[in-house]
């Protein structure tokens, strides 16, 4: 297959910016709040349902990153899937992205008014997910180096104050303050490590993987990382084991300070469980951190459904429109119409506050898991033509396992799925799926016919 390689866009993102960029999407609001749910599903055992999951999502990444340094594009998975399977999954799979994002946008944008009501419970949720809205898309309307420095800084005080929090909660769990080592009961104590059973693991997974939503951020930088032979491979392999650090450690020094069983729904676990142990000077810091976050994961979904427009209306399958560039190279009307559609959410904390979360957190579960077997699949193809055309010696950054691995994963996928359907908040999800493929495909079929 030819390399396509992307003019228009300005490549102007580094090493340091991948790296962060991948991050800043992976470590956000599932982590700092989605994660009491899964606490409550799995209990202590929420930490090995992160290494399953990112393990499974490092072995798709690894799929992802071998088409990408192979032919790094703007919007990549939607054209190796249009390029190596078939139109209409090439239109699905971006549409499908493009909508995935929109709503996970909605969902941190949600979670800043949820985390700006803990300092000012008086602000409705709506009033503050504006702000946050109108700001981002500013930002994102500069050059994609503002993007890029924007997501690098805000990523750093995640990261920072993770490794903070894990170094002061073990030294808390090592001091009187944790009662050690009294304190490691609480991994076992309360209904045993995996209170649930097998069960309850197994269903905390569906919540887990919202929380990988974003690594793929890696492949959509493609067509705007500098040197993406050296920069894709260096943050697929970098950030997956930092990712783990950061989840599981995080999550049993939590687990270990404080009894599972007490972490409620009505804030940031990370919060609450330090302001619970009499620490609200962290807790404060800690809610500044989390807002952060949210900040942060907004900022990546508005860069990338701006970008996978891009890529589909030069690919025919969206309004040319979408190829207008502002002088600075910012593909200004996909920044504006992402941003824009997320004002849905802004109504929707205005008429349903407390309700919205879980609803949006189904939904983009379904979204991403469609974006994830689409690449597995894409994977499969896109090797099984390297094979025939004996270029497989040839790629740079090979996947691992192939094909063992992409059956794993699609086995997986489908696992979550069908777990998605004993949830009872995410049902309607899984109903919407089919009508959600079904409309794209009349739309895919209403382009082909003009």
């Amino acid at each position: 297959m030819e390399n396509v390689p992307e003019e228009k866009m300005k490549r102007g993102l580094k090493n340091r910016h991948m790296q962060m960029i991948a991050l800043g999407g992976a470590i956000g609001t599932g982590l700092f709040y989605g994660s009491a749910s899964t606490i409550q599903l799995a209990g202590p055992a929420i930490a090995l349902s992160y290494f399953i999951g990112g393990t499974i999502i490092f072995f798709i990444m690894r799929m992802l990153g071998e088409m990408a340094v192979d032919n790094p594009v703007s919007g990549s998975f939607s054209f190796y899937a249009k390029s190596y399977w078939h139109e209409f999954i090439g239109f699905l799979s971006g549409w499908n992205y493009w909508f995935n994002y929109v709503v996970v946008s909605m969902a941190e944008l949600t979670a800043v008014g949820i985390y700006m009501n803990y300092w000012y419970p008086d602000i409705p949720q709506w009033v503050s997910a504006l702000a946050c809205l109108i700001i981002i898309t500013l930002i994102n309307l500069i050059n994609v180096r503002m993007y890029g420095e924007f997501e690098f800084f805000t990523a750093i005080i995640k990261v920072v104050a993770i490794i903070g929090m894990i170094i002061f909660g073990t030294y808390l769990i090592f001091t009187q303050m944790g009662a050690f080592p009294d304190c490691f009961a609480n991994l076992w104590q309360h209904g045993g490590f995996m209170p649930n059973g097998i069960w309850g693991l197994a269903l905390s997974l569906v919540i887990v993987m919202f929380s990988f939503g974003g690594i793929e951020l890696i492949g959509i930088t493609a067509g705007e990382a500098d040197n993406p032979n050296k920069t894709i491979p260096k943050a697929i392999n970098q950030v997956i084991w930092r990712v783990l650090i950061f989840y599981i450690g995080t999550l049993v020094v939590l687990m270990t300070l404080y009894p599972w069983n007490e972490v409620g729904l009505e804030a940031s676990p990370f919060v609450q469980i330090f302001s619970n142990i009499g620490i609200p000077a962290a807790a404060n810091l800690l809610n500044i951190v989390v807002l952060t976050a949210a900040l942060s994961v907004y900022n990546s979904a508005i860069y990338s459904n701006s970008r996978m427009l891009y890529g589909l209306a030069k690919q025919g399958d969206a309004p040319k429109i979408f190829t207008r560039l502002a002088k600075n190279g910012v593909p200004y009307i996909g920044i504006f119409v992402s941003s824009g559609i997320t004002l849905i959410v802004v109504a929707l904390n205005y008429f349903i506050p407390g309700k919205v979360f879980m609803y949006l957190i189904s939904i983009a579960v379904a979204a991403v898991v469609v974006s994830w077997v689409i690449i597995t699949i894409t994977h499969l193809k896109f090797r099984k033509l390297k094979i025939r055309e004996n270029q497989v010696e040839q790629l740079h950054f090979k996947s691992i396992g192939y094909p063992y691995i992409n059956y794993l994963c699609l086995a997986f996928l489908i696992m979550i799925v069908l777990l998605m359907t004993q949830i009872e908040d995410m049902q309607l999800a899984v109903g919407i799926l089919p009508i959600w493929i079904g409309c794209l495909w009349i739309g895919y079929k209403i382009r082909k016919n003009k």
